[in-house]
């Protein structure tokens, strides 16, 4: 099992708007795959939400990506301008799950 982790700073302001897009999106998302996390800061750096995607391999990882950006649902939409939630910056990681993980 491999885990996609996404970090995406956003402009001061709009987390609101980019959960409201993500949470409608996700919904015809998840038929290709689920998502195992979504969060958001707090406390650190503000203005930012991480997801953790998993996938039994890199293969079906691209495959579902595909599939996903062909239908239509995915990614989401950023808006435009002022009235979208403009990312600044993303990261994204392909993690790994130790021996001992419970998400192994």
């Amino acid at each position: 099992m491999i885990y996609e982790m996404r970090t995406y700073d956003l402009r001061p302001r709009m987390l609101a708007e980019m959960m409201e897009r993500f949470g409608e999106a996700y919904e015809k998302r998840r038929k290709f795959s689920e998502l195992a996390a979504f969060w958001y800061t707090e406390i650190g750096p503000l203005n930012q939400v991480v997801h953790v995607w998993p996938y039994r391999s890199l293969d079906q990882r691209t495959d579902v990506r595909r599939q996903a950006i062909a239908s239509g649902s995915w990614p989401p939409s950023t808006g435009a301008g002022d009235a979208g939630y403009s990312m600044v910056a993303q990261e994204t990681k392909i993690m790994l799950a130790a021996p001992f993980s419970p998400l192994r």
